[in-house]
């Protein structure tokens, strides 16, 4: 085997990626404290051609040197907004027929493995501050939590690792 060269891998350019069609999910950062998660967010998204992303409450906007150290440019290939209330956002996107999941451990959470995507459906998955997780009014106020499984001793993932896990999951159930 060899590595392949960045020649190589047929990636788009900015104006590409802008004007592809892409899978319909929303990201929503519901007070994320780490600019490093927040950019980490902002790659995965790129690579998983999400729709938008929306930062809400304390969570820092681009441009900044330590969100772009991460992001590494896909501050500026993914939609982005900076919503102050998260609880207004969820409002309006459901106004919108958005449905809002919320990745957090709670009561009658659905498993990502066991969660099912409606066919023409567009989501928002929100994801939470790093310590205390997605608010309780924003889970109350979403149509679904869904929670990663986990087999060991510790009962959280970094934020950043959570969104790569959640995206992957619902990129594949959508695109195939």
């Amino acid at each position: 085997m060899r590595k392949l060269k960045n020649s190589e891998l047929g990636r788009l350019n900015v104006e590409e990626f802008k004007s592809t069609t892409k899978i319909p999910l929303i990201i929503i950062l519901d007070n994320i404290r780490s600019l490093n998660n927040i950019g980490s967010v902002f790659r995965t998204s790129d690579a998983f051609l999400i729709e938008k992303i929306y930062l809400c409450g304390i969570t820092a906007k681009p441009p900044h040197k330590e969100i772009h150290k991460t992001a590494l440019g896909a501050t500026e290939s993914i939609e982005w907004e900076y919503v102050k209330d998260t609880l207004k956002l969820i409002e309006r996107l459901k106004n919108s027929k958005v449905k809002i999941i919320s990745i957090e451990q709670a009561e009658n959470s659905t498993m990502l493995q066991d969660f099912n995507i409606l066919e023409n459906q567009k989501y928002a998955i929100v994801f939470g501050n790093e310590v205390k997780g997605v608010q309780q009014e924003v889970v109350s106020a979403s149509d679904f939590c869904v929670e990663i499984p986990q087999y060991g001793t510790k009962h959280s993932l970094n934020i950043s690792v959570s969104c790569g896990v959640v995206l992957w999951d619902l990129f594949k159930k959508m695109k195939l």
